[in-house]
């Protein structure tokens, strides 16, 4: 199941990297438009496993209402199925160095019926990959609300 759930990320996200970073991305840049997408089908799919594998352990968020949470925040969210729906677009690698790199991209976030009220729909999300060893952990994530006039 996690397998297919990774392939399903993988296949999604290059889908929408060819439609949104254009013909120049190269493969390791897909690569962590692909995590950052597994990211988020982890949250919905209340995977922990996937999780605990992309984040770093020293993972850090700055959420949409400016609160600072930690890995063991966003996991317990995960499991408790806050996240119903997201859909991601406009994404965006920009290399630091050859061991962190900064996606970006724009979120439609749908959460669970009391939550939405907390989460604004409309977001845009900055993701910081680092490289640990030979793999790449989601190490801080900045999530800012996006007004209706934007």
């Amino acid at each position: 199941m996690i397998r297919f759930v990774i392939a399903l990320s993988l296949f999604f996200a290059v889908a929408c990297s060819a439609q949104t970073a254009g013909a120049h991305t190269t493969q390791p840049e897909q690569m962590l438009i692909s995590q950052s997408q597994a990211v988020a089908q982890a949250e919905k799919a209340k995977d922990g496993d996937v999780l605990k594998r992309l984040l770093a352990d020293d993972f850090q968020q700055v959420g949409s209402e400016g609160k600072l949470h930690d890995k063991d925040d966003v996991m317990g969210d995960a499991k408790d199925g806050k996240l119903t729906d997201y859909t991601l677009y406009n994404l965006k690698v920009l290399a630091v160095d050859d061991n962190a790199v900064i996606v970006t991209y724009d979120a439609v976030i749908h959460m669970a019926e009391g939550d939405d009220l907390l989460a604004p729909r409309y977001q845009h999300i900055s993701d910081v990959w680092v490289k640990q060893g030979e793999q790449w952990r989601l190490r801080f994530q900045q999530a800012t609300a996006r007004r209706p006039i934007d």
